[in-house]
């Protein structure tokens, strides 16, 4: 059996780079040193409005009780990061938009999906056995089973770096009933760099491995259903949906390859938009134009109310105070308050 099931990994990480994965590690599933982790960030109340995060506890730690009969977890990260205009550019020009560079493809919830369905599909072909497949889509610590698998370490941003593909990429998941031959962690390589940390606009990221959702910026443009603190919103800059300051400046990221997946190209020109034409964009538009990607999720007011916000950080000038003016009066409190807060800021 033993024999076979190391045939079988090595079977499996072949298919797996056939189906664009840019690797597969595989973990076993006893994570009861990361309860008390992930419970203290709990009890800080790190996760924010992120309900589902307590809601599940403990669940997300333990892959047997998630998925009865769970011996081990197959992980597998894909590249992301997309042919775009640089992410510096746009971040340093306050007229254009700036949006997490993971989303401007395909949403990755389904192209991963489809592909790991494939792999899972393999899988029991040549080993019949009971399985899940998850992609951000259930309580997975998919960070720790990546690290115990040794698909790469994690950072002090709290993301997965590898060193020959630094952190660009996705990650998913097999849930498998198979005994098969668990990978050996791979060491870290952060050493004395903190440079994410003091990177990060909202100093979200309190110390080293931890990370404060409710200061982060991807939280606060994403996750966030509400009002958008005060305290946050000069530093969020012309960022309308998620941020990757923190990937941008890690040394480990020169080593990431510009993404050969045709779902993760860049969709409608929104590697660098003008903030004045984004918030033109009527619901219908919206939709239409973040159909099938993960920007759609947030909805036509929360990505008013970002575009308001980044309008506020910019420069200004009669055609961004006509733009924010023509929405001052809009349907939504949501956007009539940032609304304000813009021109608050640029009419003096």
């Amino acid at each position: 059996m033993e024999t076979t099931m190391s045939v079988l990994a090595t079977q499996l990480r072949a298919w797996a780079q056939d189906l664009g994965f840019g690797a597969l590690t595989i973990a076993d599933v006893q994570l009861g040193d990361a309860e008390s982790g992930l419970q203290q960030w709990l009890d800080a109340e790190y996760h924010g409005e992120m309900d589902y995060m307590a809601r599940h506890g403990m669940k997300r730690a333990r892959p047997a009780e998630l998925v009865p009969g769970t011996l081990r977890v197959v992980s597998v990260r894909m590249n992301y990061w997309p042919d775009a205009a640089p992410a510096e550019r746009v971040l340093c020009d306050d007229g254009l938009a700036y949006i997490s560079r993971y989303a401007l493809g395909r949403d990755y919830h389904k192209v991963l999906r489809a592909r790991l369905q494939r792999l899972a599909d393999r899988l029991v072909a040549a080993a019949p056995s009971s399985y899940r497949v998850f992609v951000d889509s259930a309580p997975v610590l998919e960070v720790e089973l990546g690290t115990r698998g040794g698909l790469g370490w994690r950072g002090k941003h709290t993301l997965l770096i590898d060193r020959t593909a630094g952190s660009y990429f996705f990650l998913g998941e097999i849930y498998t009933d198979l005994p098969l031959p668990v990978g050996d962690r791979v060491g870290a390589h952060c050493g004395r760099c903190e440079a994410c940390i003091d990177a990060c606009p909202t100093g979200a990221i309190v110390a080293p491995f931890r990370l404060d959702a409710r200061r982060c910026i991807s939280y606060l443009t994403i996750e966030h259903p509400g009002s958008i603190p005060m305290e946050f919103r000069s530093l969020i800059g012309n960022r309308i949906y998620g941020c990757d300051d923190c990937q941008l400046v890690c040394p480990w990221n020169r080593f990431a390859v510009v993404t050969d997946e045709p779902d993760f190209k860049v969709r409608h020109g929104l590697d660098a938009p003008g903030l004045v034409a984004l918030f033109a964009w009527s619901a219908e538009d919206f939709r239409e134009r973040t159909a099938g990607s993960p920007i759609h999720r947030i909805g036509h007011e929360r990505w008013l109310r970002n575009v308001a916000v980044a309008l506020g950080n910019s420069s200004g000038g009669a055609e961004v105070v006509a733009a924010l003016k023509a929405r001052a009066h809009d349907d939504s409190p949501l956007v009539r308050e940032h609304v304000a807060w813009a021109l608050g800021r640029l009419i003096e």
